[in-house]
């Protein structure tokens, strides 16, 4: 059943959560569509949400709560004294799921761990494995026999174990990928996922509902708590508001900031909170004129009221951000002065650099996001700065797996509205993957290659003492904020509200919505 109307919406929900006094099922209302559900081809969380944080696991993972790296489908592992090969002992017994047309006939091994891999090595578009190095980086994965995995690195890679915790790195199942492709039915992996993880994808009816029941056979033991999850997509986040308020969903994220203090007073409602792993910011693309020349680019960050944008679009819940990964993180440079708010200084400056009438288009996201709660009228704030001092800004948006799509082709216009939650905890995960050369076409929106600050961040990936890495980062962001490929905009509070009957939601500093380990109490 497609959602026809709020109506229709309503009473569907209402009849999954009474659904539950006989089984447990936890409702979700997400904020938008996945893009898919084959997480290697994609970097954005709600697409995250949906499938890697649901239907696989990782080699490794991060303990729910925190950037600790703990095993996941590898039980262990060893690095080798150069820091250049990674053997991972795999777990027994791991049972992929199955669906109406696959059937495992084995459970996961060194095969499937391989395949996963070596598929992102060759041709396609593997967004955050090729922004990542990763395909300069392996020089081989080896089969040491069925339960043991060698990784050969070309260099030392700091974050590597960390980078195996990611959703790009979501084990895939080589024997389904195999029977695809022999039915002619290579799509059925992004779209009817097979995982060994928490709950089994069940069905998905575009842009409003998704269905999954319980793993029965999952391995980690008593998980997940619930018998079937659904998402119920929800893009408007007062209307989320509405459905959580009577009980027609559990969870939701991205509140309306106006919203947080009437949600605090509502004794039906808890709300968690956490100082977020993220940044927002507007990228300019760097390869067109006149947003090729650094002075015009820094004109424009110095036209933008950033307090202004604190105050009206995060209701003073999030600080400005001077650099491009957050305040809370290691090898953050404190020292950096950010941009001033000075319209006089940003017209002279574009009067010295040449550029008069300009007329220029502003990217707004469709979806609320933790670090960008209204871009459509965070782009009309920065409209009206920019007309100040006398650039003509169009604003434009896209259905959000269109926007991410189109923001990161090389000849795209103007500036685009974006952020970024944190993967893994490394500053590389921000740096080299949002800013890097080897990111340029995918997830750098800037298009910005600069030798000096790629080759520090490249550097820092190669060292595994940690101050040592910090020092190279900080002088990395000192090339950034002189280059000014971005206004850095904020780093916001996340806010989380869920009903009082909901036991065992805890924020994820990553970003991700994990619900393997929550349950209702429905005394």
């Amino acid at each position: 059943m497609i959602y026809r109307t709020s109506l229709a919406a309503s009473a569907l929900l209402l009849g999954m959560v009474g659904a539950a006094h006989a089984q447990q099922t936890l409702v979700y209302c997400s904020e938008g569509s996945p893009e898919g559900f084959d997480p290697a081809l994609y970097t954005a969380g709600t697409t995250f949400d949906a499938s890697s944080h649901t239907v696989y696991n990782q080699l490794a993972e991060f303990e729910t709560g925190t950037t600790n790296v703990v095993p996941g489908l590898a039980e262990s592992w060893e690095v080798s004294d150069d820091g250049t090969s990674y053997t991972f002992t795999l777990r027994e017994g791991v049972q992929f799921h199955s669906n109406d047309q696959f059937t495992p006939s084995r459970p996961m091994n060194a095969d499937d761990v391989i395949y996963t891999f070596e598929r992102q090595q060759g041709e396609g578009s593997w967004e955050y494995y090729n922004a990542m190095s990763m395909p300069d980086l392996i020089e081989s994965i080896e089969k040491v026999d069925d339960m043991t995995v060698r990784f050969n690195l070309t260099r030392p890679e700091a974050p590597f174990i960390a980078n195996m915790a990611m959703d790009f790195a979501s084990i895939v199942s080589k024997e389904y990928a195999d029977q695809m492709e022999e039915a002619g039915t290579p799509g059925a992996l992004n779209q009817r996922p097979i995982g060994t993880g928490p709950f089994v994808f069940e069905d998905y009816q575009t842009d409003a509902v998704i269905r999954y029941i319980k793993n029965e056979d999952y391995w980690k033991e008593g998980e997940p708590k619930v018998d079937n999850l659904v998402f119920a997509i929800t893009p408007d986040a007062s209307v989320r508001l509405q459905r959580l308020q009577a009980g027609e969903c559990h969870v939701m994220p991205y509140p309306n900031p106006a919203d947080i203090d009437s949600i605090q007073s509502n004794t039906d409602l808890e709300m968690l909170q956490q100082e977020g792993l993220n940044v927002g910011y507007l990228a300019y693309n760097t390869t067109q004129e006149p947003f090729d020349d650094p002075q015009v680019r820094r004109a424009l960050n110095m036209a933008i009221d950033k307090e202004g944008i604190i105050d009206v679009i995060f209701q003073g819940y999030g600080e400005i951000a001077k650099n491009p990964i957050p305040p809370t993180m290691w090898g953050y440079n404190d020292s950096i002065e950010d941009d001033p708010y000075d319209p006089e200084q940003a017209r002279q400056m574009l009067a010295d650099a040449g550029v008069e009438d300009l007329s220029m288009r502003i990217w707004a996201m469709p979806v609320q996001r933790p670090y960008n709660p209204n871009a459509r009228r965070m782009a009309e704030l920065i409209q009206e700065d920019f007309s100040e001092v006398g650039v003509d800004v169009e604003i434009v948006s896209y259905e959000w797996g269109e926007y991410l799509e189109r923001s990161r082709a090389e000849d795209r216009d103007g500036a685009v509205l974006l952020g970024w939650t944190g993967d893994n905890g490394d500053p590389d995960n921000f740096l080299a993957v949002l800013l890097g050369c080897d990111a340029v076409g995918n997830s750098n929106r800037a298009q910005w290659c600069n030798e000096e600050f790629d080759g520090l961040v490249q550097e820092a990936k190669t060292i595994s003492d940690q101050s040592e890495r910090a020092k190279l980062y900080e002088e990395a962001q000192v090339v950034f904020k002189d280059q000014a490929p971005w206004a850095t905009i904020a780093h916001s509070v996340v806010f989380m509200p869920i009903r009082s009957e909901v036991e065992g939601y805890i924020i994820h500093p990553l970003g991700g919505h994990l619900f393997d380990t929550v349950s209702l109490n429905q005394e």
